[in-house]
């Protein structure tokens, strides 16, 4: 028997000891994806400014809680009508009872009637640290309060609120993850008419998501990273949706290699040299412009960077890596029963792209122009957008309990009742202190917390000197007048000599948030741009081409921006978003957006190279339009996927990321960005040898 030579050995060992390290490495670390839970936290810590006065507060008001408390704050009303008789009694009982309960700190307050009689309410704080244990300890206190005969109960405050938080997410790990790779395959399907192909491509993106939940669980367990429930939802979502983008460039380069080279591992080969600079400067356009985020003082948006960076490079390894080599073993059987044909016939609608190829040709000044005045337009209404956070009762999608128990609160009682403005200052300066907070306009009324752990009833607890006092705003604790009134109110006793107060509290969090998001967005959004310039630069050799690129895509974030704002207000009835939301959809919308340009331009420039500017514009048009349509489609479904998830939060950043995505597929790659290079003409590509070389043909009738 003739011996089979070293080299085919070599050829098929590689291919098949990659696809066993990666197999490995699916069932060793898969697990992991549905683990993050057990290292996540939904603590509103995660969304307080770092050097905020309303963080410092925060922390020094952990020395003011017996044993590390949350209050749980429970509010009765009449059912059907006004109050019985004796329901104050009855409540203060049924508050009583609960001391003792596990879970339970202290005695809960005794039941508070409203000013206008229609309502009570009490306070029970709850230990911090009870986590998973925190919904049943709620059930024993609904249970108590629900006892009271005629009423009707309800549970508001922050521990109903993470009770919430902790259901919100409760589908995370598998619903958001089954609807994300549901949408893929059947687009997939769709694109390719092949059965196993799109198989391939989602179990390279469920390894990818596995190596990165892994490492992520690992840097979480040790305290070297943070996630969080949006964190954990975006991670997997993006590394699905960046994995089956990158898995799809390759793909459709490898089956037109199949139909030069013949050879399988020769075209694997080729596929892989040829789309390799455009995937990972693709990746490293995301996984810097998340690291960017890194400089926020926003701790949650901090805690995206590293985790979303880490998502991108598994998700690039696995691409090139494990799929190339299943390509090669598969060689034309994974594109059954379809079969790979030459390039202009390939799957993906060439004849459609020819056409478009043809319009940019023809007229390509009246192309680009049109539809800058279209992106405009909808830019127009990008300031319109509010994004000063949004209330409590928008903060869920569904109608949650403590949402409604809230609006219970602030229909009876102060605005501001349950979520009291927290001043801490000298306790030589409390009572001076005191009066100026109870004569700012806003503030209901301010009294210092006593060994009851409530406000008033007795001397003041100090703790190293200190004082805490609470303050109660007439206006929500959402709104901007309660904003308002915590500017008033620090001014007040920021002028009080040596008593160096500080007012914190939910609304003055709320206030700091928005004013932290502020200054993020004009720090990180210009480092994000000059990153993506700089990698367009390198891969593209050229000045001009990545300054118009990086052009277009900010005016796509700006339209998207506005017809953002035009939905959210008249469709989903939104008030307004959440004030980091601009700066997540322009870091996920500029960098992804920025990634079909890579794929696009790059091909451009290579088929330049060799058929001169006009051309390699056209050609690269027609050859990438297929692909990168479908790339487009699939993140924008598995972005809003996202939706799954019943915070207001995460709708509204799967619809900017959703719409943003097919706009930039649609218009920005298609039309805009190709007419202004057709436009420009080879001086374009400057410095690049490409602008000194021409055209060798004019038109698209010069395609074959």
């Amino acid at each position: 028997m003739k011996p089979v030579p070293r080299h085919r050995i070599v050829r098929w060992l590689v291919p098949v000891a990659l696809l066993v390290v990666w197999l490995g490495i699916g069932g060793t670390l898969g697990p992991y994806a549905g683990k993050l839970g057990e290292v996540s936290t939904n603590d509103q810590a995660a969304f307080l400014p770092r050097s905020a006065e309303s963080t410092k507060v925060s922390e020094a008001q952990k020395e003011f809680q017996r044993s590390g408390t949350v209050p749980a704050i429970v509010v009765w009303t009449g059912e059907g009508g006004p109050l019985p008789a004796g329901a104050r009694a009855a409540s203060t009982r049924a508050l009583a009872s609960l001391a003792g309960v596990p879970g339970v700190v202290g005695t809960p307050s005794p039941a508070l009637p409203s000013e206008d009689g229609e309502a009570l309410f009490g306070v029970v704080q709850l230990s911090s640290d009870l986590g998973d244990a925190l919904p049943g300890t709620l059930d024993r206190v609904r249970e108590a309060a629900g006892s009271v005969a005629g009423t009707t109960a309800g549970i508001a405050g922050p521990a109903a609120s993470q009770a919430d938080l902790k259901d919100a997410f409760a589908g995370i790990d598998g619903l958001l993850l089954g609807v994300a790779l549901a949408a893929v395959l059947v687009i997939l399907l769709l694109v390719y008419r092949s059965l196993l192909l799109p198989f391939l491509i989602i179990f390279s993106s469920v390894l990818a998501l596995g190596l990165a939940c892994a490492i992520v669980y690992v840097l979480a367990d040790h305290d070297v990273v943070r996630v969080d429930g949006q964190v954990q939802g975006i991670l997997s979502i993006l590394v699905i949706g960046a994995a089956t983008d990158y898995a799809l460039l390759l793909t459709a380069r490898f089956r037109e290699e199949l139909t030069r080279h013949g050879d399988r591992t020769a075209a694997a080969v080729a596929a892989l040299r040829r789309s390799f600079g455009a995937i990972t400067a693709s990746a490293a356009t995301v996984a810097l412009g998340l690291l960017a985020l890194l400089l926020s003082d926003l701790t949650n948006n901090r805690a995206l960077g590293p985790v979303g960076a880490i998502g991108i490079v598994c998700a690039v390894l696995s691409t090139l890596t494990f799929l190339p080599a299943a390509l090669v073993l598969c060689g034309r059987a994974a594109y059954w029963p379809a079969k790979p044909r030459p390039a202009d016939e390939a799957a993906g609608g060439h004849g459609i792209w020819r056409r478009v190829a043809a319009r940019v040709d023809r007229t390509p000044r009246k192309v680009w122009i049109s539809t800058c005045l279209v992106l405009v337009a909808c830019a127009a209404f990008a300031p319109t957008l509010k994004s000063q956070g949004v209330p409590l009762d928008e903060i869920f999608v569904n109608d949650a309990p403590s949402v409604s128990a809230q609006a219970t609160l602030g229909e009876h009682f102060p605005g501001g009742s349950g979520n009291p403005a927290v001043v801490v200052a000298d306790s030589a300066r409390a009572a001076e202190v005191t009066a100026a907070a109870e004569g700012t306009r806003g503030v209901a009324s301010a009294a210092p917390v006593t060994a009851s752990g409530r406000p008033g009833g007795g001397p003041p607890v100090v703790v190293d000197g200190r004082v805490r006092i609470d303050a109660t705003l007439t206006d929500a604790a959402d709104s901007d007048a309660a904003k308002a009134t915590i500017q008033r109110l620090r001014t007040a006793v920021h002028a009080i000599p040596g008593a160096d107060a500080l007012v914190g509290g939910y609304t003055a969090q709320q206030y700091d948030t928005q004013q932290t998001a502020g200054r993020d967005r004009g720090v990180i959004v210009p480092v994000v741009l000059v990153i993506i310039l700089v990698i367009l630069m390198g891969l593209l050799r050229s000045v001009l081409i990545p300054v118009l690129l990086v052009a277009t895509v900010g005016l796509n974030f700006l339209a998207t921006l506005g017809v953002s704002s035009l939905v959210f207000k008249h469709a989903f009835g939104f008030s307004g978003t959440d004030a980091s939301v601009p700066l997540y959809g322009f870091v996920f919308l500029v960098a992804l957006g920025v990634d079909y340009n890579i794929f696009l331009m790059s091909r451009v420039r290579e088929e330049a190279l060799v058929h001169g500017a006009r051309q390699g514009v056209l050609r690269g048009l027609v050859s990438t339009g297929g692909v990168i349509t479908s790339a487009g489609v699939v993140l924008a479904a598995t972005f809003a996927a996202l939706i799954v998830i019943p915070l207001a939060f995460l709708a509204q950043i799967a619809f900017i990321v959703a719409f943003g995505v097919l706009l930039d597929t649609l218009v920005v790659r298609s039309l805009l960005a190709p007419a202004l290079v057709v436009d420009i003409g080879p001086k374009a590509w400057w410095p690049s040898a490409i602008s000194h070389r021409g055209t060798k043909a004019r038109g698209a009738a010069g395609l074959r």
